[in-house]
């Protein structure tokens, strides 16, 4: 069997569900796709930027408290923040941007004289990689 070579003129072509549609449309509703999922992602960085700075924030604010603290109490260390709260050095208790409450190490795992504030970050895992100090 032979086949016979047909000749098509651009308009007699089947173009298929792009032909269509369009092609301009495709790339416009494409473009518009990666547009939105762009903004989201651009969104979502800084929705943590600035949940880390809201910790960074409160773990300041703690901190001052915490050396009040140790200062009109020749410097010992509270049992926990509740200790804190009730002798008026906070309003609170701190929490970071995720809603836990901040970690405090007393004494220090680096300054065995002094104290350590961290947040457990977004995963709330202690010690992990992303926590706030």
């Amino acid at each position: 069997m032979k086949t016979a070579n047909k000749v098509f003129f651009p308009w007699e072509r089947r173009r298929g569900l792009l032909g269509a549609i369009g092609r301009t449309r495709v790339r416009f509703v494409l473009a518009a796709v990666i547009g939105v999922v762009v903004i989201v992602m651009i969104r979502r960085r800084e929705e943590h930027a600035a949940a880390v700075r809201a910790t960074r924030a409160t773990i300041d604010t703690a901190f001052h408290a915490m050396i009040q603290y140790r200062a009109d109490h020749q410097g010992a260390c509270p049992r926990d923040w509740s200790e804190m709260v009730a002798a008026a050095y906070l309003h609170d208790v701190p929490l970071d941007a995720w809603g836990r409450p901040l970690r405090l190490t007393c004494p220090g795992r680096r300054d065995k004289a002094g104290f350590d504030l961290e947040s457990d970050g977004p995963d709330g895992l202690p010690g992990g990689l992303d926590r706030v100090e």
